[in-house]
């Protein structure tokens, strides 16, 4: 990926931060956005730019449009180019049905919904030929094992359809669209030594939670020159979770 322009949305901690690191390790320039943590955003730039290569944190919060699409615009003009979009920005809701509430449904469907179609949207505006969007999904969206997820699973459900109409309407510029659908994955928000553990970890066919590095390496290929004939595709980095 050298002299590429990356993009990845929620890029300070967990899998956006490994999907930034590891694009960078394949040589390519990355920007990243955040909403709150500033100084771990400050710390993933720190890390790119120690790889040898150019790095840039903008603030944006996924929710609102106007920030997305500024902030897919700045990265493309610090870099000169924009050749990758990470959609990872996302943010769950979870409780019974009769819990959720409309500001609950609104802010969800803003940020992983809206937020995501935005940055595709301003990002194929950008893109040359050869460009890839990679979208992050969850394997709830293939399996649901249990109540409470509703809001999630529908929300990241939209995002399916998004990258599989992205796949047609863009082809024809050479441009991929892709989804990946991480299962139980060690992060601060969901850590594998979390309450919940036990039962996402039984879930899977491995009997473990993934790290960040190994959905970040599935990205990266998607991201790459030897995907260039793959689009429209989901890939499960679950750890069996959907088998």
């Amino acid at each position: 990926m050298s002299s590429r322009a990356a993009f990845v949305t929620g890029g300070s901690r967990g899998i956006g931060a490994a999907v930034a690191l590891r694009l960078a390790e394949e040589g390519a320039d990355v920007a990243i956005s955040y909403v709150h943590d500033a100084e771990a955003a400050a710390e993933v730039v720190g890390k790119i730019e120690a790889l040898g290569r150019r790095a840039l944190a903008v603030r944006a919060d996924a929710g609102d449009a106007e920030a997305v699409a500024g902030a897919v615009r700045r990265a493309a003009e610090e870099f000169g180019r924009l050749d990758v979009l990470v959609n990872n920005a996302g943010i769950g809701v979870l409780g019974p049905i009769e819990t959720i509430g409309a500001a609950d449904v609104d802010r969800v469907l803003a940020v992983n919904v809206r937020g995501a179609f935005v940055a595709a949207q301003t990002a194929a505006l950008l893109m040359d030929r050869g460009g890839r969007i990679v979208t992050i999904g969850t394997c709830m969206t293939q399996r649901v094992p249990g109540p409470g997820g509703t809001l999630y699973a529908m929300s990241k459900s939209a995002l399916t359809g998004l990258t599989k109409a992205l796949a047609r309407e863009l082809g024809g510029r050479g441009i991929t669209a892709n989804i990946v659908h991480p299962g139980p994955t060690d992060t601060s928000m969901n850590p594998a030594d979390g309450e919940y553990a036990e039962g996402q970890r039984a879930m899977t066919a491995l009997g473990r939670f993934g790290t960040p590095q190994e959905v970040a390496h599935v990205v990266a290929f998607l991201a790459g020159d030897g995907a260039a004939y793959v689009t429209g595709a989901e890939y499960s980095v679950d750890g069996g979770h959907a088998a």
